[in-house]
C-alpha cells in the first residue's frame, strides 16, 4: 500500500486515494461538509493525555513516538489499525493530520506503522 501524510487544509488530489483523517480532535476552521476525507479514524489517534503531553514539540518527537507506537500495540489500538486497513479501498491511503508540522505528527509516525 501506498501511503501519503497531508494537512487536511491541503487540496486533495486526484491521485490521494482513500483520505483519511486520524485526528482525535475535528479541525478547526473546517467544515465536515466540505473536508473532502473518506473516513475519520480518531480511535487510531493518540490518546487525549498523549496529544496533550506532547504539543508538538520536536524535541519530544522520539519520546512521543514511542508512547503512541505503545498505545497502537493494546488490543484498542490493534482494532484501530484494523478499521484502518479495512476503510483503505484501492492502493493509496492518504492519512489527514491539522497538524502543522507534519514531519513531527502522530500522522507520519502512522504511516512508518502501517508500511511495516
Amino acid at each position: 500500500m501506498n501511503i501519503v501524510v497531508k494537512r487536511i487544509y491541503d487540496r486533495s488530489g486526484h491521485n490521494d486515494g482513500t483520505r483519511v483523517l486520524v485526528d482525535r480532535v475535528w479541525p478547526r476552521g473546517i467544515r465536515k461538509e466540505d473536508a473532502e476525507l473518506d473516513d475519520w479514524n480518531k480511535d487510531v489517534a493518540p490518546s487525549t493525555e498523549l496529544r496533550k503531553w506532547y504539543g508538538h514539540d520536536p524535541d519530544k518527537f522520539d519520546e512521543f513516538s514511542r508512547r503512541y507506537r505503545d498505545e497502537l500495540a493494546t488490543e484498542i489500538g490493534q482494532q484501530a489499525l484494523k478499521n484502518l486497513r479495512e476503510s483503505v479501498k484501492g492502493k493509496r491511503l492518504t492519512l489527514l493530520t491539522a497538524t502543522k508540522d507534519i514531519e513531527y505528527s502522530q500522522a507520519t509516525v502512522l504511516a512508518r506503522i502501517l508500511s511495516d
